[in-house]
């Protein structure tokens, strides 16, 4: 997006708020923003359902989808919920049924595009900031009204900007750029922010190298927005976002988004890719180097997820284990993000390969990622992308 003579310098949060708000200054306390996309994931039933009994009869936004993620389930019977969701596709809802993925990876391959506004009632949707889209949560109230009257009143944000320059080394990934921005206090500087100015705030990625990174690894850095506090995260959309719509057949979604040089942020942080060291939580939620727990017994590895696993990093793993056996006491679980990147795994034998080593294919059940299924075994350290 082109900023015109005249205007201010701008942040790329600014810039995507500008374009569809009734006052493109955004210098109210509060102002009215046209919404591009509502994505549903957490609880898609209840947003319906108040939108319908508002009378809604037409989805007023561009893209409206219900993402139904629960698919391990013990109880076939009927629900007011799946009524709901039935009647709701008259409208022109778009309904993910399970089995197509986590939401987060398939509204990126699908339907992510830049310097566009989204909201949603998951957290975990902040992914989709890799493609330059900006993706608030709000609540079911809101989404409904968003869903029915395509606008919705907001506080502009603020922005924390993120510089990242270097280059990653081998052995390292975006996994541990995100862990070393959590080391470094970035969830202090946003609760700063946020309690100075009263209003949310919204993480961007720019610098020289923020162009370096595929845009699955761009989504892995923007998942970390809600672990820190952030409302969203966003990053720069670039000749990589447009090579990467280009592979999803969807060329025409892209617009460039990037910030204007002096734009004015709240703060800033510089992370120099190359100084970046193999980092790991461990069980007290401290980032400590992965070298500190060389030795420690593992018996369990997830690996996937909704947003901590790219499709490189399944065909590294899967060249990397190729001929190879987890041990006994290991349960290697594996959750391809969507079904896309099973058909390529398929295609590629790199499925094959990981099943031979004794690994087991699980469903992209949202509950995975919370803990429910499959959670960490007692007594024991599990590791999870």
């Amino acid at each position: 997006m082109r900023a015109r003579a005249g205007d201010p310098p701008r942040t790329m949060t600014q810039k995507v708020l500008a374009g569809r708000a009734d006052d493109p200054e955004l210098k109210g306390d509060l102002v009215r923003v046209k919404v591009d996309q509502v994505i549903l994931a957490r609880e898609p039933q209840r947003v319906l359902g108040e939108a319908l009994q508002a009378g809604m009869k037409k989805c007023a936004v561009e893209v409206a989808v219900a993402y139904d993620t629960r698919c391990v389930t013990t109880d076939g019977a009927e629900t007011p919920g799946d009524r709901t969701m039935r009647a709701a596709l008259a409208t022109g809802l778009l309904l993910c049924r399970p089995g197509i993925g986590f939401p987060a990876p398939v509204h990126l391959e699908r339907f992510g595009s830049p310097a566009r506004l989204a909201l949603t009632d998951e957290p975990r949707l902040a992914s989709v900031g890799g493609a330059g889209m900006l993706t608030l949560v709000a609540a079911p109230s809101q989404l409904a009204e968003a869903l029915a009257t395509g606008a919705l009143w907001l506080r502009p944000p603020r922005s924390v900007q993120v510089l990242l320059s270097g280059r990653i080394r081998p052995f390292v990934c975006v996994r541990d750029v995100a862990l070393e921005l959590v080391r470094r206090g970035l969830g202090e500087i946003i609760q700063r922010v946020d309690r100075e100015h009263r209003a949310p705030v919204v993480v961007e990625f720019a610098g020289p190298s923020a162009r370096l990174l595929s845009v699955p690894d761009r989504a892995v850095l923007a998942a970390l927005g809600p672990h820190v506090g952030a409302a969203a995260a966003v990053f720069v959309s670039d000749e990589k976002t447009e090579v990467y719509l280009r592979d999803q057949r969807r060329s025409k979604a892209h617009r460039s988004l990037v910030p204007d040089p002096g734009a004015p942020c709240d703060d800033v942080i510089s992370v120099d890719l190359s100084a970046v060291d193999p980092l790991v939580m461990d069980e007290q939620g401290v980032v400590r180097p992965v070298r500190e727990l060389a030795g420690k017994p593992v018996v369990q590895v997830v690996l996937g997820g909704d947003s901590g696993a790219s499709l490189r990093d399944l065909l590294a793993a899967a060249a990397l284990l190729k001929s190879k056996r987890v041990p006994p006491r290991l349960d290697l679980l594996i959750a391809p993000p969507s079904r896309q990147a099973i058909e390529v795994l398929a295609h590629s034998g790199a499925l094959v390969d990981l099943i031979a080593t004794g690994a087991r294919l699980i469903e992209p059940d949202q509950r995975l990622v919370t803990g429910e299924l499959y959670p960490p075994p007692a007594g024991g350290r599990s590791l999870r992308t």
